[in-house]
């Protein structure tokens, strides 16, 4: 098998498209599509199918990911120097808008900085890709999946609590003494037929029944939006805990939830795969405080 053209074939499955994997591999889309059909005739096999909108595995191509996988697991192997200090090649991660932009980018500096070789992709949005499909090496996730070759496991518990902003105090006055509902105060959360994750669906929890009139699909941007006074809301605890602009009430509420690790079980061995669950572990239990602050701890337990 010809690891040199294995290897384009490999990004485009994990890209989806010529021009990102290409961008990726540092060449053309051209030179990306010739060494894929290339490929292709050899094998005498189709690998992908030419949608509108990239391309998309085939059965045959499904079936070949793991061995590529494992043949790049080997390459990366015989170029690594030393597992810890020399990793090499490319690792995606998709997670959470609000996980990844406000935990895992500010600490991000130490494992970039221990690992220049590597390259990595921090997917974090609205929405996860799936690991499953070798969108990417590995998510961390709202809830555990319950199908497909994944390894899980539960990260971290995290908190959410209501917050209001802090330059209207009488709005956190009125929140901690009225139902939301009677109170007069526009609510911000999510739109509720784009809701990407049912565990998002929490205000109910806060009061039954209570629906945002003023939404965004963005956790960012909701935190924004109670910032400047647009109204209450629901924030994880790690959000918005440093914001001297939001103003925990209602601080014997607290809704629990938690981020699961998934990842393909054939990446699972990757010593560049390994590394960042090691140093994620670490910055999570270094930092528990910020994700299930003392006091929802101890109002979650009563």
């Amino acid at each position: 098998m010809d690891w040199d053209k294995l290897q384009y074939f490999l990004f485009v499955a994990r890209h989806g498209t010529l021009a990102r994997a290409g961008a990726a591999l540092h060449v053309d889309a051209t030179t990306v599509s010739r060494r894929v059909s290339a490929l292709e005739t050899a094998l005498g096999q189709t690998l992908f199918e030419r949608a509108p909108t990239g391309f998309v595995l085939t059965a045959a191509g499904r079936a070949l990911v793991p061995h590529a996988e494992a043949m790049a697991a080997a390459a990366a192997r015989i170029h690594t120097r030393d597992e810890e200090t020399g990793l090499s090649g490319q690792l995606r991660v998709s997670v959470s808008e609000g996980f990844g932009n406000s935990f895992i980018a500010p600490r991000l500096g130490g494992f970039v900085a221990a690992h220049p070789e590597l390259e990595i992709d921090l997917v974090a949005s609205s929405g996860f890709l799936d690991p499953s499909r070798r969108e990417a090496d590995m998510a961390i996730l709202l809830a555990r999946p319950r199908k497909g070759p994944l390894i899980t496991r539960k990260l971290s518990d995290y908190s959410l609590g209501l917050y209001a902003p802090a330059d209207r105090p009488e709005w956190c006055d009125a929140a901690e003494r009225t139902p939301l509902a009677r109170a007069g105060i526009p609510v911000i959360g999510y739109m509720p037929d784009i809701l990407y994750a049912p565990e998002l669906d929490y205000l109910g929890e806060i009061e039954p029944g209570l629906r945002a009139t003023v939404r965004s699909s963005s956790i960012l941007a909701q935190r924004r939006m109670i910032a400047g006074g647009a109204g209450v809301g629901v924030l994880p605890c790690f959000l918005a805990a440093d914001d001297p602009a939001l103003v925990r009430v209602r601080a014997d509420q607290v809704i629990a939830r938690a981020f699961w690790l998934a990842l393909h079980r054939d990446v699972a061995p990757q010593p560049r795969i390994r590394a960042f669950i090691e140093w994620l572990d670490a910055e999570v239990r270094e930092n528990r405080s910020l994700l299930v602050p003392a006091d929802a701890a101890r109002a979650a337990q009563n």
